[in-house]
């Protein structure tokens, strides 16, 4: 396609040669971005390009009577309208683990906001315009809300003739997947117990709330099939999806990650992607697509909300008995990432705790609220929120210290999980716990100057001036949780790198080439770190993701720096033997070490491992390219039990705890969280000031949900919040300090020893939060996010 397109470009980053693995080295895209250079994919541009849009429906579950696109068609400006009928193939669905996604409702829609038609024009206003005209004759259908009317014996049944692998297993057709897991015999347990404390509870859905929308550039190539521009989670995940319903191979379909704003897991499923494509295929012109915030509410996937009911039991000298638990989790019109979301928040519902003897059910339903799937911490959030709650009512019923509790009950490397899976690797639970809590606490009555007016900032309620200190209470508590890394249960987890070594301009430059998609956490920056490390230049370019090399997975599980990492790090490996390989032909006859000593590259030279100098990389490569691209795979796992829940399900667990310390207006209900402190083992920190960041962000996620994040759903299932100014996500003013203690304990089976560190402070951040706010008010609260109505009662 003739024009010009302002496409991704190479990251190169020029660095001392230690710069490499545990320095905390800049992000080679940092400065573009606070510059406001860097390109994302809101920015993609084609000189002749046309502006997409899509019609959504109005109605949560209605059946489609008729649609009438001529007025939209004969409007100026408009190329092309496209509804279900115009689709190109009998491929109509995609999906992440089920294919019962519509591309453009099919006769039925399901939720809220779903995809009805699409308009391509020559401004983005007369695309809206256009799209406006198309009539749509709707009969509304009973909608399936919560579990009662999901189960319900006359429930209308939203996937019937239902073909997927979970079908035949679950009791319900409206149930996406169940899975028990059974481990002793919990109602043999309980009847040793002194004490036995049941709770239910609740988590609201929350919003990943990424601030770049979803958005993407599709040019039709000349050979029939498309370039594809666009800001995901995960390339070929998106490539397997979207080339069937265009009726291309994969080969002509050429995707390339543009600027991702933010992912959250968010991105894991398709959004816009076909539809551009469809459009650009359509009208043989480039097709871009923006979402606005509103749509973009409608256009991903959320966390799923859930009700929790627990009962644990313990005896009087603190030690719990058993553990009983059932976790029914709402996943919307359709599958998305639930039936994994269901295998994690099963399989963690125990936390970190040593507990033999359980009994445990978690599913997840389908309905008519709004799709839900990835978010940060999978299943493991909604867990973890009613589990820490439990801690704190078992310790008050024994009359013990809430930590020492903890402590005392805390797995350790060799604990056995309720799945039968012996912990493998450290599991410094008591010991994270012990240092968050010997973290100094931070004064009280910060907003306080002597002589001076109270700083209204530092109170609850903040610049609205609603106390100056009058009905504030303190509050402590403490949470600890567990989560998994990396795809599980018998998932095939693999990524590629592309390494290519060679001299420019008679230095030595090494390139990494990988798919995976960089959303913000730092992978660019840690797979240079990487090249330096194990090749030993200075010069590191990143190049462009795209599906021209093998799948790196996804940006997602906290999986990136351990398996495209590992990826990296082999195939950086591989090279440096081939150019030693390359050393030995040409000087293996000048120096005796180059057949008997153990050869490194550092500093742009092979060295022995005793310091002394052999030659200059540049001089080795010569004109010789290394070019290699390797997969790297962690170790098996395998599918839980259908039945019992018994498997060698994760790969590795990552750790974190946290204290927070609140101050809540007890009058009004409002909550200010003065310190929300962590302690986490990262296994082996590549970049530590990275590794603080992404602890420090997951534990501001955590807060949102704790005090002010939902998506409010009425009872006929349709969102009433879809903007930024309804749906409150936590400002540098809502941010507390938040002191990150940083543990490095090596797991043998990971590259470097690290762990996945992205998600576990977006679990403990929440029930440490709401633990604080009961210390404080003396409430239950047992939902999430807390309002100020569930503290004042009014």
């Amino acid at each position: 396609m003739a024009g010009t397109t302002r496409t991704p470009t190479n990251l190169t980053q020029g660095a001392k040669a230690d710069a490499g693995i545990g320095a905390s080295t800049l992000r080679p895209d940092g400065t573009l971005k606070v510059t406001g250079e860097f390109a994302y994919s809101s920015d993609m541009w084609h000189e002749d390009m046309l502006w997409g849009f899509t019609l959504r429906s109005p109605h949560a579950h209605a059946r489609i009577l008729s649609v009438d696109t001529s007025e939209a068609l004969a409007q100026a400006g408009v190329y092309a309208v496209l509804t279900h009928d115009d689709l190109p193939t009998e491929h109509k669905k995609y999906g992440l683990e089920f294919t019962d996604t519509p591309v453009l409702a099919d006769g039925v829609v399901r939720h809220h906001g779903e995809p009805v038609a699409l308009v391509a024009a020559d401004h983005p206003e007369t695309a809206r315009r256009a799209a406006a005209k198309i009539k749509v004759e709707y009969e509304e259908l009973p909608v399936v809300h919560d579990e009662a009317s999901a189960l319900a014996e006359d429930a209308p049944l939203l996937h019937p003739g239902r073909d997927d692998h979970h079908a035949h297993e679950v009791p319900h057709p409206n149930i996406v997947h169940r899975q028990p897991i059974i481990r002793g015999d919990a109602n043999a347990a309980a009847r040793r117990a002194d004490v036995i404390v049941t709770g239910e509870y609740e988590v609201g859905m929350q919003d990943q709330a990424f601030l770049g929308p979803e958005s993407g550039l599709a040019v039709p190539g000349e050979d029939g099939g498309v370039d594809l521009y666009v800001a995901t989670q995960w390339l070929h995940s998106d490539l397997r999806q979207i080339a069937p319903v265009l009726g291309l191979p994969e080969e002509k379909v050429r995707m390339t990650l543009s600027g991702v704003g933010g992912a959250f897991g968010g991105r894991e499923d398709l959004s816009m992607q076909i539809h551009a494509c469809l459009l650009a295929l359509r009208t043989g012109k480039p097709v871009k697509i923006v979402y606005n915030r509103f749509e973009s509410f409608f256009g991903h996937v959320h966390r799923h909300p859930a009700k929790l009911w627990y009962e644990h039991g313990a005896t009087r000298d603190g030690k719990l008995t058993h553990m009983k638990c059932r976790i029914v989790l709402d996943g919307g019109a359709y599958a998305s990432a639930s039936p994994a979301v269901v295998g994690n928040a099963s399989s963690l519902s125990v936390g970190p705790y040593v507990i033999e003897d359980v009994e445990i059910e978690a599913v997840a339903l389908y309905t008519n609220n709004p799709p839900c799937g990835a978010m940060r911490g999978f299943g493991a959030v909604q867990a973890c929120f009613a589990y820490e709650a439990q801690m704190d009512k078992v310790a008050a019923e024994l009359g013990m210290d809430p930590v020492e509790f903890r402590q005392l009950n805390a797995m350790t490397q060799g604990t056995i999980m309720p799945t039968g899976q012996v912990v493998d690797s450290p599991a410094p639970v008591a010991e994270l716990l012990r240092r968050v809590k010997a973290l100094p606490l931070p004064p009280e009555n910060q907003w306080e100057s002597a002589g001076q007016t109270a700083d209204v900032r530092a109170l609850p309620g903040g610049l609205s001036n609603t106390t100056h200190g009058e009905g504030v209470v303190r509050g402590v508590g403490y949470a600890v949780g567990i989560k998994n890394v990396g795809f599980s249960e018998g998932f095939d987890d693999y990524s590629t790198a592309r390494v290519r070594l060679e001299v420019v301009a008679g230095e030595p430059v090494a390139t990494v080439h990988t798919a995976m998609a960089e959303v913000g956490q730092g992978g660019v920056t840690v797979h240079a770190q990487i090249a330096r490390t194990e090749l030993g230049v200075q010069q590191v370019t990143i190049h462009p993701a795209d599906t021209q090399v093998g799948s790196a997975g996804s940006t997602s599980a906290s999986r990136q720096t351990y398996m495209t990492g590992g990826a990296v790090k082999n195939t950086c490996e591989a090279v440096r033997d081939k150019a030693l390989q390359l050393g030995r032909r040409r000087f293996g006859t000048f120096h005796p070490a180059w057949a008997t000593a153990e050869l490194l590259l550092e500093g742009g030279k092979v060295v022995t491992d005793g310091g002394e100098v052999l030659a200059d990389l540049a001089d080795v490569l010569g004109d010789d390219v290394v070019d290699l691209e390797l997969e790297f795979r962690h170790r098996p796992t395998e599918a839980f039990d259908i039945v019992t829940g018994q498997g060698f399900g994760h790969v590795q667990y990552s750790f974190a705890a946290h204290r927070a310390v609140v101050e809540v207006d007890t009058e009004l209900g409002l909550v200010k969280v003065v310190e929300l402190a962590c302690a986490q083992d990262v296994g082996k920190a590549l970049n530590p000031l990275s590794v603080v960041g992404q602890i420090q962000g997951g534990t501001t996620q955590g807060l949102g949900l704790a005090v002010m994040e939902e998506i409010i759903v009425d009872p006929k299932s349709k969102v009433r919040n879809p903007s930024f100014t309804d749906y409150l996500i936590p400002t540098i003013l809502d941010t507390p300090t938040i002191p990150v203690d940083v543990l490095e304990l090596a797991d043998d089976h990971a590259p470097y020893g690290l762990r996945g560190i992205g998600e576990a402070p977006t679990l403990s951040s929440t029930p440490a939060v709401v633990s604080a706010i009961r210390a404080a008010t003396g409430l239950a609260l047992k939902r999430v996010p807390v309002r100020p109505e569930h503290i004042t009662g009014v």
